[in-house]
């Protein structure tokens, strides 16, 4: 039976999707090195066709979506997506997984998360094209749920909503202190040691709230000597001798971005650890190439480094998260 298409056209889609995105018709048009007025027309046709208003757009205010607008930006992005694998999958061979995944890490997991993925997943399934974003948790929230993210990998405290999850790593938050500190000859430090000392803290929800709570459940408060949101930063200020800090993510380079020596102890009484999971939306259906992606994380060889160094891979999280996979597919 003949269905007829719709009126409206992909181009059409993606300059409403960029807008959106960018929160105003300017920005958009910048980012798509397009005039105002080419992204304008498109929005007014679109919406003309369709018989229904996306967008509100203010001069001083920017753009925002109607909820009508809301829920065609998700469709259209699905859209997208398939339309771009579709395209991909004329030249792929039988079987093989094609187009795009976005995938979102959180900051300090992205040099462990990134390097993986584009080496070792993209030569495995070469066809895929993966982009990637770096955001924190705060920034995460509603990305999954509107379809901007396909996977995202990050601390299990504080996801937003409630998304499937595949738990990949636990680790225990450390302190790192300069070579030259007086308790780095130690093998394990006791916070009370450090409270009276300046704190480098690395100022990113849920990181700084993880370290605050470290403090708090021994009854202590830290004397914050610096805040800020950058990973190096903290290993920069520490190696300088300006204070301590505490981290989960594990740095095979135990020098600073100065070159300076860098040593990292373990906390006593020991932490409870904190989990790296990857997270995929638990409302929408999972394409084959974002299920395999999701799949490769449970082989990954990030698994087997964190055992070469004493972490914990995770393991029995993995059956939960194959259930979850099975749902997804379910009409």
């Amino acid at each position: 039976m003949f269905q007829r298409s719709p009126d409206f056209t992909l181009r059409q889609l993606s300059y409403l999707i960029a807008a959106a995105e960018a929160g105003s018709v300017s920005r958009a048009a910048s980012q798509l090195h397009l005039s105002p007025a080419a992204i304008t027309e498109a929005l007014n046709e679109l919406e003309r066709i369709l018989g229904t208003t996306l967008t509100i757009r203010r001069k001083a205010q920017g753009l925002t979506l109607t909820p009508s607008g809301t829920r065609f930006v998700q469709a259209a992005r699905e859209l997208l997506a398939e339309s771009q694998a579709l395209a991909a999958s004329t030249s792929a061979p039988e079987g093989a997984h094609a187009g795009p995944i976005v995938v979102a890490c959180y900051p300090t997991l992205a040099p462990l998360v990134l390097p993986v993925l584009l080496d070792d997943f993209c030569r495995a399934h070469p066809l895929v094209e993966l982009r990637t974003l770096d955001l924190s948790h705060d920034e995460l929230e509603g990305r999954i749920e509107s379809g901007e993210v396909d996977v995202a990998f990050v601390y299990d405290t504080l996801v937003p909503g409630a998304p499937n999850r595949h738990r990949l790593l636990r680790l225990p938050a450390h302190v790192l202190l300069p070579e030259a500190h007086p308790l780095a000859a130690s093998d394990a430090i006791h916070l009370r040691h450090l409270a009276e000392e300046n704190l480098i803290l690395f100022d990113v929800p849920p990181s700084s709230a993880h370290t605050l709570s470290l403090f708090a459940e021994q009854g202590l408060t830290p004397r914050i000597g610096s805040r800020t949101g950058s990973f190096e930063a903290v290993r920069t200020l520490v190696g300088r001798g300006l204070g301590y800090g505490i981290l989960v993510q594990r740095v095979a380079n135990r020098q600073s971005y100065e070159g300076r020596p860098l040593v990292i102890r373990e906390i006593t009484p020991a932490v409870p650890p904190v989990g790296i999971d990857v997270i995929w939306s638990a409302d929408r259906a999972v394409p084959d190439r974002v299920t395999a992606l999701i799949e490769f994380t449970a082989t990954a060889e990030w698994s087997r480094g964190a055992e070469e160094r004493g972490e914990s891979p995770a393991t029995a999280p993995r059956e939960r998260s194959s259930h979850a996979l099975r749902r997804t597919h379910q009409p």
